[in-house]
């Protein structure tokens, strides 16, 4: 019997594309279907435990552009690097010939994948669906801001942005126009665009309203470092003695957060009657000595971790938020970029945490926040109910069934039974 041919192609913009997907590729079973990995790196913390998956390596553009994109509100984007990227993907799956193809930041699969006539499934966060519930745009830290201040910016960014998203977009409607394909249209439909819509989110927590039925709530893809890294060990080893006397913060800004808020919020812990453990994902080295109450390593079991918490400190996005609400542990969030500002929001209006504006954030800010958090037991009531909710779906399985139902259409699942 045939398996069914899965290719995963992700754009390493920050580590939470590559695992959400790797982590869906693994719950794959072998047996039945064949795991191909399209990736710039395979960084070894993730990937050591995957040689059944064929890897390949593409291009993909640097973080770095992508962060300076980001914090000047740049398009990441040009036709030309996306004329590559399709130039790319098309030789490849001439090489894999896969049954499905998945995605993840990869806009140039809306015009590879249709030409090549391969369904394609698109992993996007709800709150970034054209059909997403939301009174507006919450505005990032946008240089913008700090030039005419926020209560301004509020009032005119939901008047640009439409043409802002357009002009985002542009490159990509350009490329598709010069291969005979229709425009998407702006920029939350090429982030939505797909045969399948993949929403790694809880439905309660990130609403849409009409979206059609290929728009698919997932729940939580969540992955932690392997408990069997020294760095992971160690954080284990450090929280068996924290957080018994008095709370358990666990702070951590990712990939993505601001890494220069850490010292920030190092600080801000550091004058509270907490225990913290630090997760720096190597990017951030102590100028000094830490405060007594905070102990860092480079990575941790983050599960683990946010479930011995009684509060996590991290960059708002959806990864880190989601993991602690999946262990019922309120968060406070330190948003930056558009990305985490959404998904910030959402929590906060779910009243499962507390927004600290990056762009506005102080020891004073940080240190209200956490102690307004660990004092009202209404933020961890609201954890408590948002992890009995995430608990209910089995992101596996709903994947499966899109995949299953993607193989029919490009007549996978008939040739496997042959």
């Amino acid at each position: 019997m045939r398996k069914i041919r899965v290719l995963f192609v992700v754009e390493n913009v920050t580590l939470a594309q590559i695992v959400r997907l790797r982590v869906l590729a693994g719950g794959l079973d072998p047996a039945r279907y064949e795991v191909h990995f399209a990736s710039a790196s395979f960084p070894p913390l993730i990937f050591d435990d995957t040689a059944r998956f064929a890897r390949h390596g593409i291009h993909s553009i640097p973080k770095e552009t992508v962060d300076d994109a980001l914090a000047t509100g740049a398009r990441i984007y040009e036709a030309e690097l996306l004329e590559r990227y399709v130039a790319e993907e098309l030789a490849l799956f001439e090489r894999v010939r896969p049954d499905v193809v998945v995605g993840d930041f990869r806009w140039s699969l809306s015009v590879s994948a249709p030409l090549a006539g391969i369904p394609c499934a698109t992993m996007i966060n709800a709150y970034w669906s054209p059909h997403a519930v939301r009174a507006r745009f919450p505005v990032p830290d946008h240089p913008i801001v700090k030039a005419v201040g926020l209560a301004l910016a509020e009032r005119f960014f939901p008047l640009a942005m439409p043409r802002v998203f357009a002009h985002f977009a542009g490159p990509l409607n350009a490329v598709r126009k010069r291969h005979r394909l229709p425009p998407v249209g702006s920029l939350v439909e090429v982030l939505t665009w797909g045969d399948a819509v993949l929403h790694p989110d809880e439905p309660t927590l990130v609403p849409t309203r009409g979206a059609p039925s290929h728009h698919v709530y997932l729940g939580h893809v969540g992955w932690s470092p392997p408990v069997t890294t020294a760095s992971s060990s160690r954080a284990l080893a450090v929280i068996e003695r924290l957080g018994r006397a008095r709370p358990l913060v666990y702070a951590t800004l990712g990939s993505s957060g601001a890494v220069g808020l850490v010292p920030t919020v190092v600080e801000a812990l550091g004058g509270l009657d907490v225990d913290v453990l630090l997760a720096t994902a190597g990017r951030f080295s102590p100028a000094g000595a830490l405060p007594a109450n905070v102990h860092a390593v480079d990575f941790a079991p983050g599960d683990l971790v946010a479930r011995r918490a009684a509060l996590v400190v991290c960059n708002g996005g959806a990864s880190t938020g989601y993991q602690a609400l999946e262990q019922g542990t309120p968060i406070v969030g330190i948003p930056s970029n558009l990305d985490a500002y959404l998904a910030m929001t959402a929590m906060k209006e779910a009243s499962v945490g507390e927004l600290v504006r990056g762009g506005a954030c102080t020891v004073t800010a940080v240190r209200a926040a956490v102690t307004r958090v660990l004092g009202e037991e209404r933020h961890a009531a609201a954890a408590r109910e948002a992890s009995i909710r995430f608990a209910a779906l089995d992101p596996h399985a709903r994947f499966r069934a899109v995949i299953e139902r993607l193989a029919a259409r490009s007549g996978a699942v008939a040739g496997a039974a042959e």
